[in-house]
């Protein structure tokens, strides 16, 4: 893998993490617009796609981008106001940059699945964001069904969860067959992370979504209890879950169907940065029946039914107790 995609993978998080950051400190005049599926997008969504497709395109323009957001949702009428405001965020990096701009820059993100493809959730929790909790930029690069690299930007990440006063915000890098490293984002000082392979059971945690209607926390924290894990989960916003499955702040993600809808699906760009995160730390990932992450067949993945996380030497484990609650 050349390192050119690297490094142009990682200027684009951060610069997307930048303008995401600036959005969030005027947070108070931020409003959610609601997307056809009643989820919620704010002009940081549109600002992180547009800031990060057009580094793409610019520097690897026959490269399609499969990303989250559409700019029919901000040239709504009604959404007038947000479209002058995202523009303005976006001119602090490109003060060239016009409201039509904007929108091509977004719309960018409309493309394919194909052989070589990039995937991108420009904010991934977006609710989380919202709450002044945790979000991630997600960015991978797919080619041949395989993810070969992930970048996770992480803002509102604890450099350190057990040491609070080291700060926070920081971007994991994977690449396949190189392993993962994470830095701070101020400073890119990139070190290796490992998942965690604690001998001691009672030091162990499990992390999930803080939104119920993303999983089955019933059926998670029995699995947790049933693989060994008996304190209380970690519950996290985004992709932000898998740099801590990836770092040993935990040894399992667990993303099961909700009951309410066990027919859904999970986006691509939701799992891919994070997946490829996990694996070159040392982890495993899977859906709930052991099968790899349908990730370059559709922008769903249809094949794929929830999602099984870990540090590895649980994921045996894991999969034979969702076995035996079938």
């Amino acid at each position: 893998m050349p390192s050119y995609e690297v490094e142009i993978a990682i200027a684009a998080v951060i610069k997307a993490a930048q303008l995401c950051e600036a959005v969030r400190a005027d947070l108070a005049g931020v409003a959610a617009i609601e997307k056809d599926d009643r989820s919620p997008v704010t002009i940081a969504d549109f600002g992180s796609q547009a800031v990060v497709c057009h580094m793409l395109k610019t520097a690897l323009p026959d490269v399609p981008i499969v990303g989250e957001e559409d700019s029919a949702d901000l040239r709504r009428p009604e959404n007038a106001p947000e479209w002058a405001h995202v523009t303005a965020y976006v001119q602090r990096f490109y003060p060239d940059a016009t409201p039509e701009m904007l929108c091509e820059w977004i719309d960018a993100g409309n493309g394919e699945v194909a052989d070589r493809f990039w995937t991108l959730d420009p904010i991934d929790g977006t609710k989380g964001f919202l709450r002044d909790d945790q979000y991630a930029i997600a960015l991978a690069l797919i080619e041949d069904g395989e993810v070969t690299v992930g970048v996770l930007g992480c803002p509102a990440l604890p450099v350190d969860l057990d040491d609070l006063e080291r700060g926070k915000g920081v971007i994991f890098v994977a690449v396949r067959g190189k392993g993962t490293q994470m830095a701070r984002l101020d400073a890119l000082d990139f070190t290796p992370v490992h998942v965690a392979h604690a001998a001691d059971a009672a030091a162990w945690r499990f992390v999930e979504s803080v939104e119920s209607a993303h999983g089955d926390h019933a059926l998670q924290e029995a699995i947790a209890q049933a693989a060994g894990i008996t304190r209380p989960p970690l519950r996290m916003d985004s992709q932000v879950k898998y740099g801590a499955v990836a770092r040993g702040d935990a040894v399992l993600y667990l993303r099961l169907p909700s009951p309410k809808h066990p027919g859904y699906r999970e986006k691509i760009w939701d799992h891919a940065a994070g997946t490829l995160v996990v694996e070159e730390a040392g982890g495993r990932v899977t859906d709930m029946h052991g099968r790899p992450l349908d990730l370059a067949s559709a922008a769903r993945m249809n094949h794929t039914q929830g999602v099984v996380v870990s540090n590895g030497v649980l994921h045996a484990a894991v999969l034979d107790a969702l076995t035996s609650k079938e």
